[in-house]
């Protein structure tokens, strides 16, 4: 192992089990750093924080918080390297959880976003969530006209999904629709986080995710 700080090959090692650099005279912990690289490998393989507590035999909390950590830091990530681009192309989605599309007063629980294409990336711009309009469209009375338009919101997205377009912004879709599933219910104020995960995954492969994510943090 390199020094962490300046690449400096040459280090001591002391009793502590810590490691010292020879040139910047810096100290860091290997085993620290072999358990941070194992954390973000288990993210970007796409386990769950209880499987990556299992695996690495780490408190359950200590790696949902790195977890949220991580993600965090990707949303930072990835606006930074969306700013100045040229889009190419762009399209909006409304996603709602299966087991709530049965019962139409669900749909203002639904996450709508827009999918930017750029450089053979997505970006993802997360609109605001329809529910805080709920109580004012039941007061008003106009709830069952905003149920059919958005029906047929509904099913024009639908054709189009079974048309099944292969652009990189149908492909997103297809993408965050499986990755998503994974996640037994996510909380409202977190989606934001998840969205922005699968942007990550989907635009770099497991080898640029680690590398990216050891660089950031």
């Amino acid at each position: 192992m390199n020094c962490i700080f300046c690449n400096n090959k040459k280090l001591y090692h002391l009793k502590t089990g810590q490691a010292k650099c020879s040139l910047c005279k810096k100290k860091f912990s290997p085993k620290k750093i072999e358990r941070e690289q194992n954390i973000i490998k288990a993210f970007c393989q796409n386990q769950t924080a209880n499987q990556t507590a299992n695996n690495l035999n780490i408190n359950y909390i200590t790696i949902k918080r790195k977890f949220e950590l991580l993600r965090n830091n990707i949303a930072l990530y990835l606006e930074e390297q969306y700013q100045g681009k040229h889009v190419l192309q762009y399209d909006e989605y409304i996603y709602l959880e299966q087991s709530k599309k049965k019962v139409k007063e669900n749909i203002f629980d639904a996450h709508d976003f827009i999918t930017f294409n750029y450089e053979n990336k997505v970006y993802n711009l997360l609109l605001p969530n329809l529910n805080r309009y709920k109580d004012q469209f039941l007061d008003d009375g106009v709830d069952e006209s905003y149920f059919k338009e958005f029906s047929k919101f509904m099913m024009s997205n639908k054709i189009t999904k079974i048309q099944r377009r292969e652009n990189i912004i149908q492909r997103f879709w297809y993408f965050f629709e499986d990755s998503i599933l994974k996640y037994k219910g996510i909380d409202k104020k977190n989606f934001f986080y998840y969205l922005k995960e699968c942007e990550f995954k989907f635009n770099y492969s497991q080898e640029e995710q680690e590398k990216i994510l050891q660089m950031i943090l």
